[in-house]
């Protein structure tokens, strides 16, 4: 169930004190006489009236300052209770936070840091989109602060000496990597679809040659596909991994060093940003390694990937119940004409 939380508390005021008062009324007189000759007038006794006393030790009323208000969207409105008492506390250091990621910036506990097309203001953090990103850092450790609090430190130290903005305004050979990398339609809940098809370039020498080359093109492609995200209603994406074309010579040393990298750029900078994996096209002898390294990942993990059968016949009904027909390419089982 989803736990909301209330803008403001209500704090119960003190009892008001009592409408009667301590001291006594004024004294009635009686009607003064009529004056007598030679005599100077008598006056009738005045008693001055007492103003009203509050009674003995009553506390003063206690009014509740009003809270400010948590922004919200439709992902936010999702976390628990416990989500929201980690992220306040992982907020609270975003400062202190920033500091350490940027040392040698005097002024990196104060100024804005944009990343994903989010722009994180350490003084003042409280933004809807914000909560949703840091919420990505606090899932990926069980909640714990200081470690996502790490986490986030690494990012931001990695994205800065590897130049993310620069891998994005980089100009990769198109004979060389447009195959490799696909975005395409939207699933049932509105994911974008994302397809690495790891067999389009049988080239492997002009792909994995320059490991750095590849893994810049790599982190490029992931972050056009984060661009398709709002982080308002969708966070996440959808991953199709095609392995049509790939063959035991496909694994080369260039290869599987440029895949253990990517792997761990991803894995260590890149936290929950996938809805569903699907390994589709594989070949035999790459099936029995997911299931070696299986037991290695987390359950989470491991609920979010599928290993499916080779064509669209196979491929389709793995799909489908995801991904509307119109969206998913005939190649996949689906009807549209797609890349």
């Amino acid at each position: 169930m989803t736990q909301l939380y209330e803008s403001t508390q209500t704090v119960s005021a003190a009892p008001e004190p009592s409408d009667e008062h301590n001291g006594s009324t004024a004294t009635p007189t009686t009607e003064a006489a009529a004056p007598q000759p030679g005599l100077a007038p008598t006056l009738p006794e005045y008693t001055p009236k007492l103003e009203p006393t509050p009674a003995p030790n009553a506390p003063n009323p206690v009014v509740a300052a009003p809270q400010e208000k948590e922004p919200q969207n439709p992902l936010t409105e999702k976390f628990t209770e416990a989500e929201w008492k980690a992220l306040k506390v992982f907020r609270s250091n975003l400062s202190e936070t920033f500091k350490e990621a940027f040392p040698d910036q005097e002024d990196a506990g104060t100024v804005p840091y944009k990343m994903w097309s989010v722009t994180i203001n350490p003084l003042a953090p409280q933004d809807a989109r914000v909560s949703v990103v840091l919420m990505k850092f606090l899932r990926a450790r069980n909640l714990n602060a200081q470690e996502a609090k790490d986490m986030l430190i690494s990012t931001l130290r990695w994205r800065k000496y590897f130049d993310v903005d620069g891998a994005m305004k980089e100009e990769f050979p198109e004979e060389v990597f447009g195959q490799l990398g696909r975005t395409y339609g939207k699933d049932k809940e509105g994911h974008p679809i994302s397809y690495n098809l790891y067999g389009a370039n049988q080239d492997l020498n002009a792909v994995f040659s320059d490991v750095q080359r590849f893994l810049r093109w790599r982190v490029a492609f992931m972050e056009q596909s984060i661009a398709l995200l709002d982080f308002e209603t969708v966070d996440q994406m959808i991953q199709v991994h095609d392995y049509e074309g790939v063959s035991m010579s496909s694994r080369t040393p260039a290869s599987k060093n440029a895949a253990s990298e990517a792997s761990s750029i991803f894995q260590g900078h890149y936290p929950e940003f996938l809805a569903k994996k699907f390994f589709v096209n594989v070949p035999s002898f790459l099936t029995w390694i997911f299931w070696i390294f299986k037991p290695l990942l987390s359950s989470a993990t491991v609920a979010k990937m599928s290993v499916v059968g080779s064509g669209p016949h196979a491929i389709g009904p793995a799909l489908l119940p995801l991904i509307p027909a119109d969206q998913l390419p005939k190649r996949y089982g689906g009807d549209a004409d797609g890349f």
